[in-house]
């Protein structure tokens, strides 16, 4: 390709919603360049790490699996961030080399940063899942100042990753089925904290079991965040919309490490004035 271009690479990829979000922002930026899908299977990440190299169009590719870890061999210097969560989800040419970034951990807290913007007594976040992308989102909350509690059907899964992640911190774990149970837990004044309670895993998306959830275990005033996105309201976010919980979907975390990429491969700022309409045509 004869101008500047980037690219999502994954296995398989054809149901990436990347394309169409830089796609979006490079014709409102007025950007002559392009962003595509590239279907690369294990046996080939070799093979397409070093075409790229050489081609001085190529402004990167963000990662999704199977390869966010299988790549960080192949790389040049790893991001601080990456290395720490280990895993690489934008790649870009810098200094002569590739280097490695994660993009996952601020698009996950960009919605959230205006609540952190201020400051809080206690910030406290329930996150279920010990998946890849849990291993962004609780990098991400132990940063921002929150005591976690991690739910995870294997608990010395959720307790190894608080430990590598956050090893200072005091963090708690859970077997999954202990947020399907309800509580009769009396939580005390929450006046100065901030709560978030987070579904990082695939349940509740379309063709997984249900999230299994009972809202005794939500704080008043909490914020429920869901990064599934097929279906962009699951019934988690569903439920807590009817109870007078703020929600948080999929989408927002998809949008925002979009744009964290963006500008990594373009070089300015993705224009975000027109989210509403990135969300219908994502949505469409």
């Amino acid at each position: 390709m004869s101008k500047p271009h980037a690219e999502v690479i994954g296995d398989p990829i054809v149901q990436s919603k990347s394309p169409t979000i830089h796609r979006f922002w490079l014709d409102k930026a007025g950007i002559d360049a392009d962003y595509t899908h590239c279907h690369v299977t294990a046996d080939d990440l070799a093979d397409y790490i070093a075409a790229r190299r050489a081609d001085s169009y190529w402004r990167g590719c963000n990662v999704t699996m199977p390869h966010k870890q299988a790549v960080i061999p192949l790389l040049d210097r790893i991001d601080p961030l990456a290395a720490r969560i280990g895993a690489v989800n934008t790649i870009v040419p810098e200094d002569g080399g590739l280097a490695g970034y994660n993009t996952d951990a601020a698009g996950f807290i960009e919605p959230l940063r205006d609540d952190l913007a201020g400051s809080h007594l206690f910030r406290m976040a329930r996150i279920i899942g010990t998946g890849g992308a849990a291993r962004a989102i609780i990098a991400a909350l132990a940063d921002t100042g929150h005591v976690l509690v991690v739910a995870g059907r294997n608990v010395d899964k959720a307790r190894a990753l608080l430990d590598e992640l956050d090893p200072g911190g005091e963090h708690h774990v859970a077997p999954l089925a202990h947020f399907g149970a309800e509580t009769d837990f009396a939580f005390d004044d929450r006046e100065g904290c901030f709560d978030v309670v987070v579904n990082a895993s695939a349940l509740g998306m379309v063709g997984q079991p249900p999230l299994d959830f009972d809202f005794s275990h939500v704080p008043p005033q909490s914020v429920c965040y869901d990064i599934v996105t097929t279906p962009l309201e699951t019934p988690f976010l569903k439920e807590a919309k009817a109870r007078g919980f703020r929600t948080v979907d999929g989408l927002s975390m998809l949008i925002g490490q979009a744009a964290a990429a963006f500008e990594k491969f373009y070089g300015v700022p993705a224009p975000r004035e027109d989210d509403a309409a990135l969300r219908k045509v994502l949505t469409a």
